[in-house]
């Protein structure tokens, strides 16, 4: 079964197999909808990755997280995270407290202006995506959530 390639590829010759061609799909697909909400965090002065970071605290609340954990949770994966927490912190968007019982332990937690960030950037993202998955039927978006979490299970 032939399988059609995204146009911007421009892929002379056949693929050898079907998967190759699903795997480039959703390599496209990823980095089309990634290149898409650049300009959303770009307002804010923020990466995805930070993005993702105080996302991530938000949703650990009162219990914060070390860098460790926060790497665990990251969609995609920084080598740095320090550095990366470092200048979070710097812009007021987090803080960070060295444990008392543990001083080795550094945890992270979102800042009130963290969260305000978060507030204003939560509408355009929620209203992006309704708006990039529009064309999709309620069913369609569960299939596909269903086959990527196939892929990623499986794999």
């Amino acid at each position: 079964m032939a399988v059609e390639l995204p146009e911007n590829l421009k892929q002379s010759k056949p693929l050898s197999t079907t998967e190759e061609a699903v795997y480039l799909w959703i390599l496209v697909t990823a980095e089309q909808l990634k290149a898409e909400t650049v300009d959303l965090f770009k307002q804010r002065d923020l990466t995805a990755p930070q993005y993702n970071v105080l996302r991530i605290l938000r949703g650990a609340g009162d219990a914060g997280l070390c860098g460790r954990e926060i790497g665990d949770r990251m969609i995609t994966r920084d080598s740095d995270i320090t550095r990366m927490l470092d200048r979070l912190e710097s812009r007021g968007l987090i803080r960070r407290e060295r444990q008392t019982d543990d001083r080795r332990i550094v945890l992270a937690f979102i800042s009130k202006a963290g969260l305000a960030t978060l507030a204003e950037l939560d509408k355009p993202i929620v209203a992006w995506h309704k708006n990039r998955l529009a064309h999709l039927s309620e069913n369609e978006m569960k299939t596909l959530t269903r086959l990527l979490r196939k892929v990623l299970k499986d794999g």
